[in-house]
């Protein structure tokens, strides 16, 4: 019983977006827009508060401290942007006939992500990498995201998805998400000691967050008819491509920066980045690209998975790495 408490402890994330997909399953009338908890109405404050805090809590200081990893930077933008993006053609030409487009969509949109933030830049300290080499590009990305993100959407798939136009969308991002990013950031000399005071709130903030986008958005995709058109064998699916997808990239990152000479912490920091999607931006970026997209709880399932994926995975190689730096010593 301790283990179990432990465990749910640590994993309480993970546990309760699964609980609230099942809950808004059952009952979607709860979450959906105009719902019983109106949460379509808060949505974009809850988004530009943890756009806020993200900025409060980014430190120019180490930004510079990994600028000067250029070969790390190179490989982890082009490892995001393009080698995510070829893997979704290839994966789109072979099979695309044979899943559903709502789905298809959601592969689409979980390879076009930027890298995130906070499980890069964990993973890479657990695993004594270049931790700020991992900060400046877990950065960059989400950065350039704001643009690239759409843009490989609509390269693939085309931009008729959601309600608003490429550049609405563009400039609908940036306003949401980079807007508070550097007003928080601009205000950071004045309130990075309130902020470190209370640590515990403001990292739970964006968790938070995305819980209450992932209920909305399943509620209105229950409504839509998300389960009566697709069976739970959408969802093994979604686990085994995600799985694979991920294996893949991390196995790719890691044969080029061995073959680039990369030394153990430039090659950590490279892989970790890399093979890495954002949830935290992902979910929020979804709500403006495919607006009241009737799948949109689909479309959302393979990043949800993925970020599962990578967390469970990225952690055992974290390990791994920590052991043979430690068995060199």
């Amino acid at each position: 019983m301790n283990k179990i408490l432990v465990f749910l402890k640590k994993q309480w994330f993970l546990v309760t977006m699964f609980a609230l997909i099942i809950i808004a399953s059952i009952s979607p009338n709860i979450g959906k827009t105009g719902g019983y908890l109106h949460i379509d109405q808060i949505s974009n404050f809850g988004i530009a508060l943890v756009f806020f805090l993200y900025g409060l809590g980014l430190s120019f200081e180490k930004l510079k401290q990994g600028m000067s990893s250029w070969k790390v930077h190179i490989l982890v933008q082009l490892t995001t942007f393009v080698v995510f993006p070829l893997c979704f053609f290839l994966f789109s030409k072979s099979f695309g006939n044979h899943i559903p487009n709502d789905l298809l969509l959601g592969f689409c949109y979980l390879c076009a992500l930027p890298s995130t933030v906070s499980s890069s830049v964990a993973m890479t300290g657990i695993a004594k990498g270049n931790v700020p080499a991992a900060i400046f590009n877990a950065t960059i990305s989400g950065l350039i995201g704001i643009i690239a993100t759409p843009f490989i959407i609509a390269t693939f798939i085309g931009f008729n998805h959601g309600a608003l136009s490429f550049e609405s969308t563009v400039l609908s991002i940036a306003k949401l998400l980079l807007l508070p990013l550097v007003v928080g950031h601009l205000l950071r000399p004045i309130l990075l000691n309130l902020h470190q005071r209370y640590k515990f709130f403001t990292n739970s903030a964006d968790r938070l967050v995305i819980l209450m986008l992932v209920f909305s958005a399943f509620s209105d995709s229950v409504v839509s008819g998300l389960w009566k058109n697709n069976g739970l064998e959408i969802i093994g699916l979604v686990f085994i491509c995600v799985t694979i997808l991920l294996i893949a990239v991390l196995f790719v990152t890691t044969w080029i920066a061995k073959n680039l000479g990369f030394n153990t912490e430039d090659e950590i920091a490279a892989v970790f980045c890399g093979s890495k999607k954002t949830l935290a931006s992902g979910v929020p970026m979804a709500k403006i690209i495919f607006g009241a997209h009737p799948g949109l709880g689909l479309i959302m399932l393979p990043i949800i998975l993925f970020h599962q994926m990578q967390l469970i995975i990225c952690s055992i190689l974290a390990n791994r790495y920590l052991k043979r730096l430690n068995s060199s010593l």
